[in-house]
Parts: structure tokens; sequence; C-alpha cells
């Protein structure tokens, strides 16, 4: 998987998915834009494609907020 701009989410498997959240469990990256970059391509799937990213929605930290 590439830059965000690259991936096609439709074509995206569970296995890709797993692969996505393993480097982001691992957090090794060369720098802290190749996480960012992860952790954007995994949201957009949660956007796209919620039931691949469901066991995996921890490590979006969403919550709902409450605004007023």
């Amino acid at each position: 998987m590439s830059s965000l701009k690259q991936v096609d989410v439709s074509k995206l498997t569970e296995s890709d998915i797993e692969m996505l959240a393993a480097r982001l469990e691992k957090d090794d990256y060369t720098d802290a834009f190749e996480g960012l970059n992860d952790w954007h391509l995994l949201r957009a799937i949660a956007f796209q494609r919620p039931e691949l990213v469901e066991p995996y929605l921890y490590l979006l930290d969403l919550e709902a907020f409450d605004e007023s």
C-alpha cells in the first residue's frame, strides 16, 4: 500500500487492513509523516468501508464530541 491518493479503498482486503493496523500498532516509522499517512488511510477506509476497520477503531481514537 502506498499513499492515500494512490489507494483504491474499494479494492482493499481484510489482509491489507490487517497489515496497515499492524504497522500502526508497531509505530516504527522512519518519520512522523509515514505514520500520519497510515492513520489517514485507516480513517478514510473507516468512512468508506467501516466493516473492514471495525476491529481496529481503537487505533483511530475517534470519539463523539458534544460541543454544546
